[in-house]
C-alpha cells in the first residue's frame, strides 16, 4: 500500500485582511413595508448588480430608542432578491446574538469601540503609507478587476463592460470608462473620477454610487468627473 507524503514545509492556507467591495445597507427606519417597498424599486433599476452580491446591514442610523428592526424578515426579504447579507454593523447585544445565530458576521467600528487599559500607555506613531499611484497602459476587459491600494489609479485605455477598477484615491480613465469604477474605496470623500468617455455601469465615491440607467443622456460618451459634494454624488461635463 503507497504511503501518502506531506510536504510540512508548505502551508495548506492563508488568513490575512484583504480590501474587498461590500455593498451596504444602510436603514434609517425599522417599517418593514417601507424598506421592502424601496428595496424592491432600487434592485429593479439594475437587477444583474445585485445578484449574489454580498451585503452588510447598517443598523447605525437607527434611533436608540427604536432598535425593533425585524432582522429575521429582513434577511429574508434581501436573499429573496439575490442578495447575501453577510453581516451587520451597529445594533445592539441582543441583535448581535440573533445575528450570529443567524450565520451573519458582527463588524465593529473601530473608531468608536473604547478599549479599556491598565495602565497608561504612549499612543503608537504610526507612518502614513506612502500614497503609490498605478498605471495600466492597456484595456480592461470585461471580468477583469483592477485595484490600487495605496493612491491613483491611472488607466491609459478603455474600461469594457463587465469589468471593475478601484482606487484608495482618485481614478483617471483616458479611454470610454464602461464599467464600474469605484473610487475613495476605504472612506475617503474627497477622491475623485475623471473620464475622457462616461457610460459606466457604475461610479462610486466612498460608497455613494450611480448606476448607468440614473446617467444623464448629456453626460453619455462625453468628458466627465464625479465627486461628491456634501455626502451627494455629482457628475459633471469636464
Amino acid at each position: 500500500m503507497p504511503s501518502l507524503s506531506h510536504n510540512w514545509s508548505t502551508p495548506a492556507l492563508e488568513l490575512k485582511g484583504s480590501l474587498l467591495t461590500l455593498m451596504i445597507l444602510r436603514l434609517f427606519e425599522t417599517d418593514s413595508e417601507r424598506i421592502a417597498e424601496q428595496l424592491v424599486t432600487k434592485i429593479a433599476q439594475a437587477p444583474g448588480l445585485f445578484q449574489q452580491a454580498p451585503v452588510v446591514i447598517d443598523l447605525q442610523a437607527l434611533p436608540d430608542d427604536n432598535q425593533s428592526i425585524d432582522l429575521i424578515e429582513l434577511i429574508r426579504l434581501l436573499r429573496l432578491h439575490g442578495l447575501i447579507p453577510v453581516a451587520i454593523r451597529g445594533g445592539n447585544s441582543q441583535q448581535h446574538q440573533l445575528a450570529v445565530s443567524l450565520n451573519l458576521g458582527i463588524m465593529i467600528d473601530n473608531s468608536r469601540a473604547e478599549r479599556p487599559r491598565r495602565y497608561p500607555e504612549p499612543e503608537p506613531v504610526v507612518a502614513s503609507p506612502p500614497c503609490l499611484t498605478k498605471i495600466v497602459t492597456h484595456p480592461i476587459r470585461s471580468g477583469q478587476q483592477v485595484v490600487a491600494l495605496q493612491g491613483d489609479l491611472i488607466v491609459l485605455a478603455t474600461v469594457s463592460h463587465g469589468a471593475e477598477i478601484l482606487a484608495q484615491r482618485h481614478i483617471h480613465v483616458y479611454g470610454a470608462l464602461r464599467g464600474r469604477a469605484l473610487a475613495g474605496v476605504n472612506g475617503d470623500g474627497e477622491a475623485r473620477i475623471f473620464c475622457q468617455q462616461l457610460d459606466a455601469e457604475l461610479v462610486s465615491i466612498a460608497g455613494q454610487y450611480q448606476i448607468n440607467e440614473e446617467l444623464a443622456n448629456h453626460l453619455r460618451g462625453k468628458p466627465a468627473q464625479v465627486y461628491l459634494d456634501n455626502d451627494t454624488l455629482k457628475i459633471e461635463p469636464l
